[in-house]
């Protein structure tokens, strides 16, 4: 399966994981699925509520979250996934990520590297049902 983004939304992405650095940043991918592909059309930026570790961990608030779910179902939407940063990191999950993770097979999990504060490489991830593993999935991005 492809996850495909709106430009709009890989460029909230890539800003947010600016305006967040050196902290991690997170948030929530809104969209639906279509034809064998994870259609984002709206990004939702969430707090970030990990206060020890910001540098290299994130940690959702689950009533930010709920409310999150809550909008996308009114619009007809689905939450399909979660992306966050990784400050002067590669845009590879780590170990803390797929034990966060784990809990929900079949989600996108973007991450997108922020090198010096500058927006770079970003990459898709999948984790196994069995929530063993990460497989990463191609990303699109469309107008």
């Amino acid at each position: 399966m492809a996850l495909v983004l709106k430009s709009e939304c890989d460029r909230a992405i890539r800003a947010h994981g600016a305006d967040g650095y050196p902290d991690e940043c997170c948030g929530a991918l809104i969209g639906s699925r279509e034809n064998g592909r994870m259609l984002v059309v709206r990004t939702v930026r969430m707090r970030n509520m990990n206060t020890e570790r910001a540098r290299d961990r994130f940690t959702l608030d689950p009533r930010e979250l709920m409310q999150v779910e809550r909008s996308a179902d009114v619009e007809g939407l689905s939450l399909l996934g979660f992306y966050h940063s990784h400050p002067d990191s590669p845009a590879r999950p780590s170990l803390t990520d797929l034990s966060f993770a784990a809990p929900w097979p079949g989600l996108s999990w973007v991450i997108v590297s922020v090198p010096k504060g500058q927006p770079g490489d970003l990459r898709s991830w999948v984790v196994r049902s069995e929530g063993s593993e990460f497989t990463e999935e191609p990303v699109e991005v469309t107008p």
